[in-house]
């Protein structure tokens, strides 16, 4: 065994971070972002699965469908959710196993697929949106200023950047 000691992995880490993020100028605004997200995204999640037993993920896709007037390509589709590619080929099939949507060909060409919202996937989204916009007030809005909410919003804007999660 070597008489000389190594540097903890702790100690290497914050000396690159030093190197690489002088002053640490951000990092503890990154650093907020990313746990208020996934706490919020877990708690979210935990929430709705309590009071509607739907999942926030299943949610999501059924608002993102009735946002763009209840049929949405699949491709569009997979553009505005928060879920992989791969996932939401999952979740749309379990959707559509409880009736929730329908896929259809697309009309302009056989390749593409339509996701539709069904009748009972209006009644699931009308019976989780009031528990979800209760969710969001008590856990982001009521939390805010009217001008912290507005800084937010403006910062979040800049930073939003163009892709997918496939």
């Amino acid at each position: 065994m070597s008489s000389v000691r190594k540097p903890s992995v702790a100690a290497m880490r914050e000396r690159l971070m030093d190197e690489l993020h002088p002053g640490r100028r951000g990092l503890g605004a990154w650093s907020a972002f990313i746990r208020a997200h996934a706490s919020l995204v877990r708690e979210m999640d935990t929430r709705l699965r309590n009071a509607t037993g739907c999942p926030l993920a299943d949610f999501d896709v059924l608002a993102q469908i009735a946002d763009a007037g209840g049929r949405l390509r699949m491709t569009e589709l997979a553009e505005r959710v928060l879920v992989s590619r791969s996932g939401l080929t999952r979740r749309v099939a379990s959707l559509e196993d409880e009736g929730l949507v329908e896929r259809a060909a697309a009309d302009d060409d056989g390749r593409g697929v339509i996701v539709c919202l069904t009748d009972a996937g209006v009644r699931r989204l009308v019976e989780t949106q009031t528990a979800h916009s209760a969710d969001v007030q008590d856990l982001f809005i009521a939390r805010l200023n009217d001008r912290e909410l507005a800084t937010i919003e403006r910062a979040m804007r800049k930073i939003i950047v163009d892709c997918n999660f496939g």
